[in-house]
């Protein structure tokens, strides 16, 4: 069973008896940092220069902010292309993992958050956020358990020793489902939940903008790259000079989301800590749900430890831009989502350090991976 040293990254017990403990970058481990930092900047730059943030905030085709848009793309288009959809085909080999988180993530996740948002926001804290705001939470919570984790989940899954093959199966087999279910789940649940009107047809350009056309083009982009350089250049070369690119994207959106949310937030720290507590609730809820069901069904540690990672977090560059596109950059859904990326990276770390330490109530084996195609 690994230990973790007191650090404010968790470290994952050693392949061998020689090996460096495992650390996210410097940049990742103090993500929740810089997304604090760009939080108080956007409301700066909000309360600073308000013609020029309205401006931007009217840049608008069919309910779709086209600056968020493209850096949401850039977000998402390098996720993309570390999915190897191909690894699909080898799901049948070891399908219990995948099952227990499958449930989780659609049939489990989605439903409790919609089960905590109604709880908290429209009935505990209603006295302090009053009900349009509470509406708008509830929804923006949805959205955001509605999306599972895919690329930031092999960085969890790396730092546990998950089987990297895999967690990559379960991450695209998720992206798949995804396609067909964020949908329906969205607009039904929200609908029920906070009693907003989800507009279907704008929902699905949400979807056809932020999953399907950037997972054709990760999809065409891999292909072609794989048959290009190889795959050792586009996983060792290409794909770590893309990350940056991604976490400035990121950055960026979250200074632009601030920005048109300035006068809302000016008052409204008391809400970021209360949106944050049934998001952690959720968090912990599903993570230890997957981990229980893996321990009872005999799955292997390696195999576990990423699907509780699954289970427990959120695709938020989804969420952030589906939030956007039904309810506007400055509504209360927007805010919702982003205070789910600004609890994140402790959050899912925490996870992390209790799989290490909890390593030796699973089997031991050598990765039993899916299989890469």
């Amino acid at each position: 069973m690994s230990t973790v040293e007191d650090s404010s990254l968790p470290q994952v017990g050693s392949t061998g008896p020689n090996a460096e403990p495992k650390r996210l970058s410097l940049f990742d481990r103090y993500l929740t940092v810089w997304v604090a930092l760009c939080m108080f900047e956007g409301v700066l730059i909000g309360k600073a220069m308000p013609g020029p943030v309205a401006a931007l905030r009217e840049m608008e085709i069919s309910h779709i902010n086209l600056p968020i848009a493209v850096l949401i793309w850039l977000m998402i288009f390098p996720m993309m292309l570390k999915v190897d959809f191909g690894s699909v085909l080898n799901v049948g080999k070891n399908p219990k993992g995948l099952l227990v988180t499958l449930f989780v993530n659609w049939l489990v996740k989605p439903f409790s958050m919609a089960l905590l948002g109604w709880l908290f926001f429209k009935h505990l804290f209603v006295p302090w956020i009053g009900p349009e705001d509470a509406d708008q939470y509830t929804a923006g919570v949805i959205i955001l358990a509605a999306a599972p984790c895919t690329a930031m989940v092999f960085v969890w899954s790396y730092l546990t020793d998950g089987d990297p093959a895999y967690t990559l199966v379960q991450v695209a087999v998720n992206d798949l489902i995804m396609l067909a279910v964020f949908a329906p789940i969205v607009k039904y649940l929200v609908s029920g939940a906070s009693g907003l009107e989800v507009p279907f047809d704008v929902l699905l350009y949400s979807v056809i903008v932020f999953i399907v056309i950037p997972l054709a083009a990760g999809v065409l982009t891999r292909r072609w790259l794989l048959q290009a350089k190889g795959r050792d250049w586009l996983e060792q070369e290409f794909l770590p000079r893309l990350h940056p690119v991604a976490i400035s994207a990121l950055l960026l959106t979250l200074v632009l989301i601030f920005a048109f949310q300035a006068d809302n937030l000016t008052g409204r720290l008391l809400h970021v800590g209360l949106i944050a507590i049934p998001i952690l609730i959720q968090v912990y809820f599903n993570s230890g749900l997957v981990y229980g069901l893996m321990k009872l069904f005999k799955v292997d540690y390696a195999i576990a430890a990423p699907g509780a990672l699954i289970g427990a977090s959120n695709f938020f560059e989804l969420a952030v831009a589906t939030a956007i596109t039904l309810f506007g950059p400055e509504s209360g859904a927007a805010l919702a989502t982003v205070v789910g990326v600004l609890v994140e990276v402790p959050v899912m770390l925490s996870v992390c350090s209790v799989c290490n330490r909890t390593r030796g109530w699973f089997a031991q084996s050598v990765h039993v991976s899916a299989g890469r195609a």
